[in-house]
């Protein structure tokens, strides 16, 4: 199959090169990128219940306020009441 050759002026009727006044800025969100995010799928259920993440901050705070944490996957991994 051969490919398709590009012409010089191959924008679609609708659009007109002055809707494009400005290029891409390179590296414009670079420094969040690599700070990270720490962004967690919640089931629908619990989703439900905590609509905003400040309703999800506040009950995650109160419970390490609490001393408690919330079961991970070591919780999971026990036999007859040991670890694995």
């Amino acid at each position: 199959m051969k490919k398709a050759r590009h012409t010089v002026d191959d924008l679609r009727a609708e659009y007109k090169v002055a809707d494009f006044k400005t290029r891409g800025v390179r590296g414009k969100h670079l420094k969040r990128y690599r700070a990270g995010t720490d962004l967690v799928l919640l089931a629908p259920d619990v989703a439900r219940a905590f609509p905003t993440d400040k309703a999800v901050n506040d009950a995650l705070s109160g419970l390490m306020r609490a001393g408690k944490r919330p079961a991970g996957p070591a919780a999971h991994s026990t036999t007859n009441g040991r670890k694995r």
